[in-house]
């Protein structure tokens, strides 16, 4: 049975897992009352963290990734050190793109290399939509094992590149700084783009169902770097695969986050894709963003990364700042508007953390 078979028509399976003890985030996915404002981080589970950074001197990132075992280690480190209300699974955006038949290298100074880049319609021809359950399956298998520790201590996110962004990838070959080979061809060759996309949009929707399946408790969908396009670019090649895989996704009760790095201009767009919550960078302020959507969906962020750097009592008064401007009510999921930095104290992200939950009472009504 294809993915795209096994997507169709079918209802959502039982959710696994143990009962959820902190359902704070859930909740607050659901815009349901909740006592604190809960708080995670992007990038998490990442290189500010020496127990992170001493298990990579042990094994190479590919096999940190497709290793369920230590995919849990490096998804547990965080909460070790800190009060998070949620673990991320830990893995990499460009997983599934490699399972289209993509080669993909990672390297430690220039970041992904993808040698292959799609240039043609044949390049775009030759990539299959590929079973999660065959060609993936360390990962709903880190999913299983990382519940399992976790015991429901709290909900575990999973997560994808969106459609536009992981195209980005395959189709400059590399993290790019100004994005010229894609936005050349979606104007040069915009049958190519969006052939492209219709199979990424395929590839995404089966990926993050397994991901649902195994008991990822909400996901989140990384559309990093939609923000270079245009508000028309976006409703064209970003805006519509969106929204075809939050659809496509088999989640009776499984809240889906959208991040879109730079995409303040079109945010009342974003929240009709069909997202629970829409995660903000740090360009704009988060209450005016509340105005803006209204009730249609919660919000996620959005404390500038860089305000980490400074002292704990000025990490306070920033994540106070941050909760004033959302204000009062239900709806808001406290995080950095883009990954945590990899320099950034851990104590830091500590006091971050704490500062949220102590802050944030005062704007709940409790439950």
């Amino acid at each position: 049975m294809s993915p795209k078979q096994r997507q169709a028509g079918q209802p959502a399976p039982p959710h696994p897992g143990y009962p959820i003890h902190n359902d704070r985030l859930l909740k607050a996915c659901r815009r349901q009352p909740v006592d604190r404002t809960p708080v995670w981080i992007m990038r998490q589970a990442g290189r500010y963290l020496p127990a992170y950074r001493a298990l990579r001197k042990q094994v190479s990132f590919m096999k940190l990734c497709k290793t369920p075992e230590l995919a849990l280690q490096a998804t547990m480190t965080p909460l070790a050190v800190m009060d998070v209300d949620a673990a991320i699974l830990f893995s990499d955006i460009l997983i599934p793109v490699e399972a289209m038949g993509m080669k993909v290298v990672f390297t430690e100074k220039k970041g992904p290399q993808l040698p292959g880049a799609i240039r043609s319609e044949a390049d775009v021809a030759k990539l299959r939509v590929p079973d999660p359950e065959e060609t993936m399956a360390f990962v709903p298998q880190a999913i299983r094992l990382i519940n399992a520790e976790l015991r429901g201590r709290i909900p575990l996110l999973g997560f994808s590149g969106a459609p536009y962004t992981l195209a980005t990838y395959m189709v400059e070959g590399e993290t790019s700084k100004n994005f010229y080979g894609i936005k050349r061809r979606l104007f040069e060759a915009p049958k190519l783009m969006h052939a492209l996309l219709d199979k990424l949009a395929d590839t995404v929707t089966a990926y993050l169902n397994a991901q649902i399946a195994a008991g990822a408790h909400a996901v989140q969908l990384f559309d990093t770097w939609a923000g270079a396009l245009s508000p028309t670019e976006y409703a064209e090649f970003a805006f519509p695969y969106t929204q075809r895989v939050i659809a496509g996704l088999r989640r009776e009760r499984t809240p889906v986050i959208l991040y879109v790095n730079g995409g303040s201009d079109y945010l009342e767009r974003m929240a009709e894709t069909g997202a629970d919550v829409l995660s903000l960078d740090w360009r704009i302020d988060i209450g005016e963003a509340r105005r803006r959507v209204g009730h249609k969906v919660a919000l996620q962020g959005n404390l500038d990364p860089c305000a980490l750097y400074g002292p704990p009592a000025a990490i306070r008064a920033q994540v106070a700042r941050v909760l004033q401007s959302f204000g009062k009510g239900e709806g808001h999921i406290f995080n950095l508007g883009h990954g945590i930095l990899p320099d950034i104290p851990v104590a830091h992200a500590v006091a971050m953390v704490d500062a949220v939950h102590e802050e944030s009472a005062r704007f709940h009504r409790g439950v």
